[in-house]
């Protein structure tokens, strides 16, 4: 298989209920976080667009599961984040079930996990990671908004990362939506991970 570039990006739907989901024979990659670590920031840097993913400082702006075609040759997937969000609790709920069959349902060839490099890992960071390690879904950590971190800082957040009984096997990609050569590297890191 080609390597995908990512130059191409084109939004074929936002959905939530199953029965929503598109049917398509092209590989599928989910990006998964916590509200506001900076999904749609990533997405826009990756993509070259500053409108592709909406971007919000108001964490749950998210409230769909959108999908984009890569290239013609790949499904990206945004879904809403997870933890706090400034919607009701019933509608985080509501969420969560559909979220949980999608992840269950789509035979997903990769996930990018985000973390925010500045925070500590959650409770809820580590169910996930341990549900991708149990259903052998592969996957590939990400931390986000390395631009906000000093050299040093940069330093300490991938050790505490590497440190992470839970994270051990996930080598950490640090991000920056101001550096061209993380979106290079990611682009280098999904393609091996999906066709290697």
């Amino acid at each position: 298989m080609k390597n995908i570039p990512f130059k191409k990006s084109v939004f074929l739907t936002s959905a939530l209920k199953t029965e929503e989901l598109p049917e398509s024979s092209l590989p599928e990659i989910a990006i998964v976080g916590r509200s506001n670590v900076g999904k749609s920031s990533l997405i826009n840097h990756l993509l070259r667009s500053k409108a592709v993913a909406k971007v919000s400082s108001r964490p749950g702006k998210t409230e769909r599961i959108n999908y984009f075609i890569i290239d013609d040759a790949l499904l990206l997937v945004d879904l809403p984040g997870y933890g706090y969000a400034k919607t009701s609790k019933s509608v985080q709920e509501e969420w969560g079930v559909w979220i949980d069959q999608y992840l269950h349902g789509r035979k997903l060839r990769l996930i990018l996990f985000l973390l925010d490099s500045r925070r500590e890992i959650t409770d809820e960071d580590r169910q996930f990671i341990e549900w991708a390690i149990h259903t052998e879904t592969p996957l590939l950590l990400i931390l986000t908004k390395g631009d906000k971190l000093t050299q040093k800082e940069r330093h300490a957040s991938i050790k505490r990362i590497e440190n992470e009984k839970t994270l051990r096997g996930f080598p950490p990609l640090l991000y920056s939506i101001k550096e061209g050569k993380c979106r290079e590297a990611l682009i280098h890191a999904v393609n091996r991970m999906l066709w290697d």
